[in-house]
């Protein structure tokens, strides 16, 4: 494992480990490790992670690996009717993918030097002990980790919930998972791209994926062509500034930086994602009400 790879071997595998493997390019399905060739895991109903309810999920469907074809695994039987925290043995998590260690506690300098997201964060890691206790707790609850969502509460927010206990509090951005985050730094295209797929909550939490980044980011980045000491007006020039925006913007928004976060006692979470989604349905129901 290194700077530009996560890979690792099973046999490095640790109880309490955030681990990861690619279903595609664009898309890692996340878990956590408790040992015994078990993973704990949070996922939609017939596999589709990402659940965005369009041609995009044929695409993704496509590019995932199989495990077992059409004889399901002798341990973990079939699983295509399951949604939410469940548990899977090591094959089945991986469907015949590669293995990776998902990196916590890294620089800001690492962060940004990761090409994609979903791979690390500067945000500390509690003891494995507490980790596994996390996900098992999520596993036999009910419910425990509210209701699966591409943009602000899916597998990877899970996991990163299980190894810091750290929780987003906010309707206007979303969860700690660093890869929707890389998509809100690259903002515009990528926002509208998905968009155009129908990747929207009803409720309307997930509105940071289509709208630009904030005035921070793109004050900051103007700052980095001023010290460069060139104007943004040829191609290259608003190159390495767009990618100075994204940059900073991946560091904005991980869960290690950020200030709209909460440590949670993972026996208080059900009733407190219980409580902040009622929230958000009165104060949907409220604006309807204003508007009628």
């Amino acid at each position: 494992m290194g700077l530009f790879s996560n890979k690792i071997s099973r046999d490095e595998l640790k109880a309490g480990d955030h681990i990861y493997s690619w279903r595609s390019y664009i898309y890692s399905h996340h878990g956590i490790y408790v040992g015994d060739r078990k993973v704990i895991h949070f996922t939609r109903r017939g596999g589709l992670e990402i659940g965005t309810g369009t041609y995009l999920d044929k695409i993704i469907e496509i590019s995932v690996p199989r495990h077992g074809g059409d004889n399901p695994c002798p341990n973990c039987r079939d699983q295509s009717t399951l949604d939410g925290v469940i548990s899977s043995c090591l094959d089945c998590f991986l469907a015949g993918g590669n293995l990776y260690l998902f990196q916590y506690d890294v620089s800001k300098a690492i962060l940004v030097a990761k090409q994609r997201g979903g791979t690390c964060t500067t945000a500390p890691s509690d003891p494995p002990e507490e980790v596994v206790h996390r996900a098992k707790c999520l596993l036999s609850g009910k419910n425990g980790f509210g209701e699966y969502h591409l943009l602000d509460n899916n597998c990877e927010d899970f996991a990163i919930y299980c190894k810091t206990g750290l929780l987003v509090f906010s309707v206007t951005k979303s969860g700690s998972s660093s890869q929707v985050n890389a998509v809100c730094a690259a903002g515009g295209v990528a926002s509208l791209a998905l968009r155009y797929l129908g990747v929207v909550r009803t409720a309307g939490k997930a509105a940071s994926l289509v709208v630009s980044p904030s005035s921070v980011v793109s004050a900051a980045a103007s700052a980095i062509s001023t010290t460069l000491g060139f104007v943004t007006t040829g191609f290259a020039a608003m190159a390495v500034v767009g990618y100075g925006k994204y940059c900073i913007g991946r560091v904005a928004y991980d869960v290690g930086v950020r200030k709209d976060i909460r440590k949670v006692p993972v026996e208080e979470l059900s009733t407190l994602m219980a409580v902040l989604e009622g929230s958000l349905d009165n104060l949907d129901n409220t604006n309807i009400d204003k508007n009628k």
